[in-house]
């Protein structure tokens, strides 16, 4: 009876117990001496808070002290492609090509992503992603030791999407210019690292940045900056790039969107032309100072939903025009009649019937063209190859079985070609007019992964990278 007694007030205990902390938890009020945070408390000056797409373009800089290029050298690699922008080094063996391996002379790490670097007078520049501050930024290093001498910056947070950074910049007589992975346009003295002018492409032109992010590499025209901006009304623009003023600009009656494909300088039928793949098709914009920015022609029969490639002109008048993802190869035909324009695709097909290429742009060299045919290429897929222009279905030539490359980047210096595999394997070949041969091959990436970046080279000196380091090699003596 006790026992019942006792465990009977253990109960109603327990029960007065929970009500008594269930009515102190909604009496009680954890708010209670807090003071409201209002607008102005904090003293911070009107209009300085910033929103998530608030991005002040070069906002940060950075410069190593008692670090200075002393290296005299003076040779050039300064834009996408190179100084005559055909990805060909001419005159550039300094004397013959290294016996054994090549020296690693120095390697860095950066964020992930497929942006090279160009190089002016000993220097090296390049447009990395720093991940720890989600910032493009512009690092100038030494060629020949790979310190970093300075770096200018900017906050733009982003999701990884394969990498981040794409593009190459491009070098004028006294400024470099990139385009970030969201169309961010910076301007900068290529000595100092001094800001000079910037223009986000997004909001001045409401353009469509491309998945994967910008793709499209600046080009500098004899001190005019030509951007495809592919925007509502803008299709291509051109600006001082001095300054930064607006020269000229294209309407975009075509309708064509930002890809990934980069703007390139042609002569076709005797006039200067500025060709652009877009999301849509091709076009021709007059490049001449008479008439400069004025649409001259388009064809939107062949449109392919991811270009990466650059169009690479094979004569006169044609140009030929190839993508991944299925797209095939393409050849256009442009004429010109009179005062009227007229550009036609005469021959397209799948990348199982002809040349092709995924992400390089082709070169066209001593009347050849080489490539890498891509991963949908048929029996061929991811090898190197060779076509004559007068046939665009048939190789003259192609790698072994085992010399499969992927979406690696290759280059030519003087007669010789170097090709990366993804892996980050280096493969050096002697060309003829209709053949390759292996020279060498050197492991350079321990564990490569993605080495898509395009290669760049000056003074004796191969930039190469893979989607997290970039490494320079001595390849002359």
């Amino acid at each position: 009876m006790k026992t019942n007694n006792r465990l009977t007030l253990i109960t109603v205990g327990l029960v007065l117990f929970y009500i008594l902390v269930l009515i102190g938890w909604h009496v009680y009020d954890p708010t209670k001496g807090f003071t409201q945070a209002l607008p102005g408390a904090d003293n911070r000056p009107q209009g300085s808070a910033r929103k998530a797409d608030d991005v002040l373009i070069g906002e940060f800089f950075m410069k190593e002290e008692n670090v200075a290029a002393a290296n005299g050298l003076k040779g050039e690699w300064p834009c996408f492609r190179g100084t005559s922008r055909n990805n060909i080094a001419v005159n550039a063996q300094p004397k013959s090509l290294i016996k054994g391996d090549f020296k690693e002379m120095w390697s860095i790490e950066t964020g992930e992503g497929h942006a090279s670097p160009v190089i002016s007078a000993g220097k090296v520049y390049v447009l990395d992603y720093d991940e720890r501050t989600s910032s493009d930024a512009l690092r100038c290093l030494d060629l020949v030791s790979g310190k970093q001498l300075w770096k200018r910056s900017y906050r733009v947070p982003m999701k990884r999407n394969h990498g981040f950074s794409r593009t190459i910049p491009a070098i004028s007589q006294n400024n470099i210019v990139t385009i970030g992975p969201e169309g961010h346009v910076m301007c900068c003295d290529k000595e100092t690292g001094e800001m000079k002018w910037s223009i986000d492409m997004k909001k001045r032109f409401g353009s469509e940045i491309p998945f994967w992010y910008t793709g499209q590499c600046p080009l500098v025209d004899d001190d005019v900056l030509v951007l495809a901006p592919a925007g509502k009304d803008t299709l291509m623009m051109g600006v001082d790039v001095n300054t930064g003023a607006t020269l000229w600009g294209t309407p975009n009656s075509t309708g064509f969107k930002m890809s990934h494909s980069s703007v390139m300088p042609m002569t076709i039928g005797g006039n200067r032309t500025y060709v652009y793949i877009g999301v849509g098709g091709v076009c021709g914009v007059n490049a001449e100072k008479n008439g400069q920015g004025q649409l001259l022609w388009s064809a939107t029969k062949w449109q392919p939903s991811v270009v990466a490639p650059s169009p690479l002109q094979i004569s006169q008048n044609q140009v030929f025009l190839v993508a991944g993802y299925g797209a095939g190869g393409a050849l256009l035909q442009v004429n010109k009649t009179g005062a009227e324009w007229k550009a036609v695709i005469t021959d397209s097909y799948k990348a199982s019937a002809g040349m092709s290429s995924e992400q390089q742009t082709p070169i066209n060299y001593n009347g050849t063209l080489i490539t890498i045919l891509p991963k949908d290429g048929g029996g061929m897929r991811e090898r190197l190859a060779m076509y004559s222009p007068a046939n665009l279905h048939s190789p003259i030539w192609t790698s072994a079985a085992d010399e499969r490359f992927g979406l690696g980047p290759y280059i030519m210096v003087d007669d010789k070609l170097f090709a990366f595999k993804e892996d980050g394997e280096l493969y050096v070949y002697s060309v003829s007019s209709k053949s390759m041969s292996l020279i060498k091959k050197q492991r350079v990436m321990e564990e490569g992964i993605d080495a898509w970046g395009p290669m760049a080279y000056a003074d004796g000196f191969l930039i190469v990278r893979d989607s997290k380091n970039i490494k320079c090699l001595k390849v002359f003596e």
